[in-house]
C-alpha cells in the first residue's frame, strides 16, 4: 500500500475526487509536543471505490491540490468528530472545507447519542468492523506498516457508507436544516483562530474580582503568545494552576512570585519569570471598569427546580423524537427559560422552539404535564 509523496501524484488523485460528489477526509497527528498539530497522514475516500494516503512528511511535497480540493464547492467534503482536522486545515492556508459534513453531528440529529463514536456508526450503517490495534500508532514515524496504513484507510473507506445512511435518513426525516447551527459553528474561522487575547476565557470560572481578571488577561495572553512562538504546549511554558495562581495572588517582585506554590524552585529569578512579572503590571495598569466578570449560572432560588423540570422534558422530547438533547438545548438554554420567557436563546426560535421551546414555555405556565408511563416519561397537554 503506498502513500502519496509527490505533489504531481497528488495533484491526479485530487483531480480523481473532484470528480465526485463527494469526498471522505481524515487526518492523523501529533500534538503531545507542540502547540500546532503536525500533520502526519491524510485520508481521503470516493463513492466510487477510489482512496488515497498523503504523505505530508514527504520531501517537497506541495499540499496545495488538497487545499484546493477543500475549496471545490462542488464536492461535498465529509468528516467524522472534524474540529480538530478543520484545525489542521484552516492552518494549511486559513481556508475551510465547504460544502461540509460532519457524521457525529449528523449522527446526533439521527439519534445516535449524544457523541456516537465512529466505530458504533460503522458497526451499524456499514455493517463493518474496525481493527483497533493501530489506534495508538505514533504517525510521525516512517515507514508505516501495511496494518497501519489499512487501519488509516478505513477511516475514510467506511465513512462512505455512513455518510450515505445518514444523508438519507436526514432526507427522510426532512431534518437536513436542523445541521446548520452546529456545522456553522465548526465552519467558522473564529473557531480556529487561537487570539493570544480569548486565552483567559478558559480559566476565569473561579475568578470573582475585576482586577484577578485583568491580571489573568495578560498572564493568559504572555503565555498563548510564547506558546505560539515556541510551538510548545502551554503547559510546557506554565501550568493551568500556575496562571490562576499568579492572577489570585498578583505577585509583583521576585520575592512574591517565588512564594507561590506552584512556581518551582528558582523559576522567579528566570527571564520567565520577568515576563510573568511584567504581565503582572500591564494587568495592574488596565481599567478595571469595563471587564465583564465570567456569568455565573444564571438561575436563582426557586429557578433551579424549574431547571430540573425543564431537563426531564428535554430527554423525553429528545427521546421522543429521536435527537441528541444537546443538539436541542444546553443547560445555559434551560436555565434562560426558566428565568424569562423572552430570553434570547436559539431553543427559543425556529425549529427548536417547534420542538421544545414552545413546549417549555407551555410546562412552566401549566399547560403541560410530565407524567410516567411503564417506566418512560409522558408529555401531556392540559386542556
Amino acid at each position: 500500500m503506498d502513500l502519496i509523496s509527490t505533489t504531481s501524484e497528488l495533484a491526479d488523485a485530487c483531480t480523481r475526487f473532484a470528480a465526485q460528489p463527494f469526498v471522505t477526509v481524515d487526518t492523523e497527528f501529533m500534538r503531545e509536543t507542540t502547540y500546532y498539530p503536525k500533520l502526519c497522514l491524510i485520508q481521503m475516500a470516493a463513492p466510487d471505490g477510489f482512496a488515497a494516503l498523503v504523505d505530508p512528511l514527504a520531501k517537497d511535497l506541495d499540499l496545495k491540490p488538497f487545499v484546493d480540493l477543500m475549496a471545490d464547492e462542488s464536492v461535498v467534503k465529509v468528516f467524522h468528530s472534524a474540529r480538530q482536522d478543520l484545525e489542521i486545515i484552516w492552518l494549511m492556508g486559513e481556508l475551510l472545507p465547504h460544502p461540509f459534513f460532519d457524521t457525529q453531528v449528523a449522527a446526533m440529529v439521527c439519534g445516535y447519542g449524544d457523541s456516537v463514536s465512529y466505530e458504533q456508526l460503522v458497526n451499524d450503517l456499514a455493517k463493518a468492523k474496525i481493527d483497533k490495534s493501530s489506534r495508538f500508532t505514533d504517525w510521525s514515524r516512517r515507514p508505516l506498516s501495511d496494518a497501519q496504513l489499512t487501519y488509516a484507510l478505513s477511516d475514510v473507506t467506511h465513512l462512505v457508507k455512513v455518510y450515505e445512511a445518514l444523508a438519507k435518513q436526514l432526507i427522510e426525516t426532512d431534518r437536513g436544516a436542523w445541521l446548520d447551527d452546529e456545522m456553522a459553528v465548526l465552519t467558522s474561522p473564529d473557531t480556529y483562530r487561537a487570539d493570544p487575547a480569548q486565552a483567559w476565557r478558559r480559566l476565569s470560572g473561579r475568578m470573582r474580582k475585576p482586577r484577578e481578571i485583568a491580571v489573568l488577561m495578560e498572564v493568559a495572553a504572555w503565555r498563548e503568545r510564547e506558546a505560539q512562538t515556541r510551538n510548545v504546549p502551554r503547559g510546557r511554558i506554565l501550568k493551568d494552576e500556575a496562571v490562576i495562581d499568579i492572577a489570585s495572588s498578583a505577585p509583583r517582585s521576585v520575592e512574591a512570585l517565588g512564594r507561590l506554590r506552584t512556581i518551582p524552585s528558582g523559576f522567579e529569578r528566570s527571564r520567565t519569570g520577568t515576563d510573568i512579572l511584567a504581565a503582572v503590571e500591564r494587568g495592574f495598569a488596565r481599567e478595571t471598569a469595563d471587564i465583564k466578570l465570567p456569568e455565573r449560572g444564571r438561575s436563582r432560588g426557586g429557578n433551579a427546580a424549574v431547571v430540573e423540570l425543564l431537563k426531564v422534558l428535554l430527554k423525553a422530547v429528545a427521546e421522543a423524537e429521536g435527537i441528541a438533547p444537546k443538539i436541542i438545548a444546553t443547560v445555559d438554554d434551560l436555565e434562560a427559560i426558566a428565568d424569562d420567557d423572552h430570553a434570547d436563546v436559539p431553543v427559543l426560535q425556529g425549529w427548536r422552539r417547534s420542538l421544545f421551546g414552545e413546549k417549555a414555555l407551555a410546562l412552566k405556565t401549566g399547560r403541560l404535564a410530565l407524567s410516567t408511563e411503564h417506566g418512560r416519561v409522558v408529555v401531556r397537554e392540559l386542556g
